[in-house]
């Protein structure tokens, strides 16, 4: 079957209705594909960073990672938010298998920045997908927290959608992007238009003018580099409508989807 990556947000996390949940695990026991979730945990991070008094800032929307910000990202990704994740699809059906990119080095990591600017911030070199296929063949849906290891086992703290598409690209599968949006937004003399497809040129663009920015910087330049690296297909959907998630793999259009090609549609 073919295997899609679904890269859940972590403005959305607390929104998710119980039939997203529902869908993935359909999905699952229907065999119309392996699903994969990877997710973030932005809010909460900054939530519990807040408690603990603890600066954050971000650059081109990576969060600087000290060693402190490092111990609080894991704790809630890897801890609350992962398991969480793990009871809702158990709660619908399904077998969740909660882990991160620590467990059995899955997320092998360098620092992405070698100057130290951005602390303990990784990018994933490798994806040891030995264990993911293990858990996929045993009927398991992998919940992966984007924590990566070092080879001298410093963790690291990966950006979630930089981690999705690194594991789409190393499993061979489709990478969808789960938001609170239907997609990439532009406003257009003061209407809304969503972008139902964007190439690789268009999205330079957007970003050098603004239109992309913060957090939906990562999630592009993901979606571009997973369809460099071999990803079938990748697309950015609104979670709050889980039949957009069916719609989207029967083939229908919705959400944005990113291509590397040189056709625009709106």
């Amino acid at each position: 079957m073919d295997k899609v990556i679904f890269k859940i947000g972590g403005s959305i996390l607390d929104e998710l209705p119980a039939d997203f949940y529902q869908t993935i695990v359909f999905l699952k026991k229907s065999k119309q594909c392996d699903p994969v979730i990877v997710h973030g945990g932005g809010p909460a991070i900054n939530k519990e960073l807040s408690k603990s008094q603890v600066k954050s800032v971000f650059h081109d929307g990576l969060r600087v990672t000290t060693k402190e910000v490092l111990r609080i990202a894991e704790m809630v990704m890897s801890g609350s938010i992962n398991k969480e994740i793990v009871k809702q699809v158990v709660q619908a059906g399904g077998v969740g298998f909660g882990l991160s990119g620590v467990d059995g080095s899955i997320l092998k990591t360098v620092p992405y920045d070698p100057s130290g600017k951005l602390g303990f911030v990784g990018e994933v070199e490798e994806v040891e997908v030995g264990w993911l296929q293990l858990l996929i063949e045993n009927g398991a849906i992998p919940v992966i927290s984007p924590i990566g290891i070092g080879e001298d086992g410093q963790h690291y703290n990966v950006n979630g959608d930089v981690a999705a598409a690194r594991v789409a690209a190393a499993l061979g599968g489709t990478l969808v992007f789960i938001s609170d949006i239907p997609g990439v937004l532009e406003t257009k003399d003061e209407n809304e238009t969503l972008h139902s497809s964007l190439t690789n040129h268009e999205i330079t663009t957007m970003i050098e003018s603004g239109v992309i920015y913060g957090g939906m910087i990562p999630k592009v330049k993901s979606a571009i580099e997973a369809l460099k690296a071999g990803v079938k297909e990748t697309a950015i959907i609104n979670g709050l409508n889980p039949t957009d998630i069916t719609d989207f793999l029967s083939g229908k259009e919705v959400g944005t989807k990113i291509t590397m090609g040189e056709v625009y549609h709106v």
